[in-house]
């Protein structure tokens, strides 16, 4: 599989290691970690750049210090806590209470209302936003699209990366531009601040059309192990090659945690 693996330092992979089941690979799991930052490490996740174990260093383990935690610290708790409050009311996004899960028991209920209880088997999904992420940045020297290994070394391989970079080209040239024509043509707002949010968040959305379907992402998963083990015979049984290979990758960070 080809993607950007991330470095960290022998200090940083210490303090991350308690807390996810993969340090190289782009799948893996969080364990040991209290269910609200778990919840709010995802929900940052959307509207972030970066990925969630260098979010989960930069904004939620910040007194680690180099040392390897056995829990997260009061403030950790406190910061994932501000933050759920933080989306709910100032951007009034619900999809958030997806991210934290609690196992609930339901004792002496009848079987209709067992069956209604039961009728679902439901995940919920949260997937970066390209509305509040710039897709101008070029990690390991290239735009984030997917490059297929047997297409790459196809006859098609060239015409699919001159294409798809070409693609991002523009999207980074018109950009900025764009966002100064928002700025000076859209009526101004009480608060400058949240007008700067606003128009970038437009100008963003208006540009993300130009982004093709190879467009690279970070999707959070919450889901129950029966959900999971529908989704890796569904993308096992896929079409597409990429989809085959991330269920296998799926399938051993999840034999970590649930085997």
């Amino acid at each position: 599989m080809d993607f950007v693996p991330e470095g960290f330092t022998e200090g940083e992979r210490a303090r991350l290691a308690p807390h996810f089941t993969n340090l190289d690979g782009p799948v893996f799991a969080l364990v040991n970690l209290p269910e609200v930052v778990k919840g709010a490490l995802f929900a940052r996740y959307s509207r972030s750049a970066k990925s969630l174990r260098r979010l989960f260093l930069d904004e939620f383990d910040r007194e680690g210090a180099g040392q390897p935690l056995a829990a997260p610290s009061e403030a950790a708790v406190g910061r994932a806590e501000a933050l759920y409050e933080r989306v709910f009311l100032e951007y009034g996004d619900d999809s958030v209470a997806q991210l934290g899960g609690v196992h609930l028991a339901c004792e002496q209920v009848s079987q209709p209302l067992a069956k209604a209880i039961e009728w679902g088997r439901l995940a919920a999904y949260l997937e970066q936003s390209t509305r509040y992420i710039a897709y101008t940045d070029r990690p390991g020297g290239g735009y984030r699209y997917h490059r297929d290994p047997e297409l790459l070394a196809s006859v098609h391989g060239e015409a699919y990366t001159a294409a798809m970079d070409r693609l991002f080209d523009v999207y980074c040239e018109l950009l900025e531009p764009l966002r100064a024509h928002l700025d000076a043509t859209l009526p101004a707002e009480a608060d400058p601040a949240a007008r700067r949010r606003a128009v970038r968040a437009l100008a963003l959305d208006l540009m993300r059309g130009l982004l093709p379907a190879g467009t690279v992402s970070n999707v959070g998963v919450f889901a129950s192990p029966q959900a999971y083990e529908q989704m890796v015979m569904r993308l096992r049984a896929h079409p597409l090659p990429e989809a085959r290979a991330y269920a296998e990758l799926i399938n051993t960070q999840l034999q970590q945690v649930i085997p």
